[in-house]
């Protein structure tokens, strides 16, 4: 077992670590979640659990519940803490045979991209040894030895040897670079959520604060939609959405993704026997709330504007 290491002397009063070098079975967790002070120590430890998680794992709230003696309803509130501040995201993907299946994605850093894999490319192919000819086979001749000595002659200087020349050695092919995938084109959002992402790209006039990507409002608009659904006015719901602000807004869209959770206004209640239930309408004069058919004056400025009249 390795040596413990105490980072502090033993008389130093506070935390003090006892640390020992992990070298299997370990996970790398960043001081942003594991000291975030928004965030409850719940939804810190599941997120330190999630990512420990290997690929595919099964992670729904039914899931993580059967493990922990957390109810289900605590589990789904730390989910909704760790989506609120961009360590969860969890989407519903649409497979070709037409099913549904749910997605989780868990992030080490708010919204962060995963890392791709550098390529590596192949060694280059060795050089082929270059190859020399067959040596020359010949024997010198000599002729009949004469009878008398003849005078000498110099001998010619030999004849310097050449040496072979070795074959041109090819270039290497050059290594084909992959084509890069094509990312998938996003689907478009259907037309029942429009009129809540324009009202939610309108959400920078009320505060500069609040300037929402296009992949946020598209992400954010079934939410507003569900508000409309349940007769919410369109302004009165911008300004419920940009009131208040904290003074540091760091992430707009995971503070809107919050309210509009939690802000969710009821369902108009049924009429009774019948009875039909006015919608709820902005003042021309004052931008008070009233409940008439058609937009235009309340009770209280109608009688000045047909003085006015």
């Amino acid at each position: 077992m390795a040596s413990q290491h105490i980072s502090v002397p033993s008389h130093a009063s506070g935390l003090v670590h006892a640390n020992v070098r992990l070298r299997s079975r370990f996970t790398i967790v960043s001081n942003l979640l594991a000291q975030h002070r928004a965030l409850s120590l719940l939804a810190i430890g599941l997120a330190v659990h999630l990512q420990s998680l290997p690929e595919g794992a099964s992670v729904g709230i039914k899931a993580i519940a059967s493990r922990f003696p957390e109810s289900e309803l605590r589990v789904a509130a730390a989910m909704r803490e760790l989506e609120q501040h961009g360590f969860l995201s969890r989407t519903r993907e649409r497979l070709p045979d037409g099913r549904i299946l749910p997605r989780t994605t868990s992030y080490n850093f708010p919204e962060a991209e995963p890392e791709r894999p550098r390529e590596i490319p192949p060694p280059p192919a060795p050089e082929p040894e270059p190859e020399f000819g067959p040596e020359p086979d010949f024997e010198p001749e000599f002729g009949p030895e004469p009878d008398f000595e003849p005078e000498s002659e110099p001998e010619p200087e030999p004849e310097p040897e050449l040496e072979p020349v070795p074959e041109p050695v090819p270039a290497p092919e050059p290594t084909p670079v992959p084509e890069a995938t094509p990312k998938p084109t996003p689907a478009p959002l259907p037309r029942r959520h429009h009129q809540a992402a324009e009202l939610l790209a309108r959400l920078r006039t009320y505060d500069p604060r609040l300037l929402l990507s296009t992949r946020d409002i598209e992400r954010l608009a079934p939410g507003l939609t569900v508000w409309l659904d349940r007769g919410a006015h369109p302004d009165a719901a911008l300004r419920t959405l940009a009131a208040s602000l904290p003074a540091d807004v760091r992430h707009p869209a995971a503070l809107l993704a919050h309210r509009l959770t939690t802000l969710l206004p009821p369902p108009l209640p049924t009429a009774p026997h019948g009875r039909t239930v006015l919608p709820l309408q902005t003042c021309d004069g004052c931008e008070r709330a009233f409940r008439a058919p058609t937009p235009g004056h309340c009770r209280d400025c109608r009688p000045h504007t047909d003085k006015a009249a």
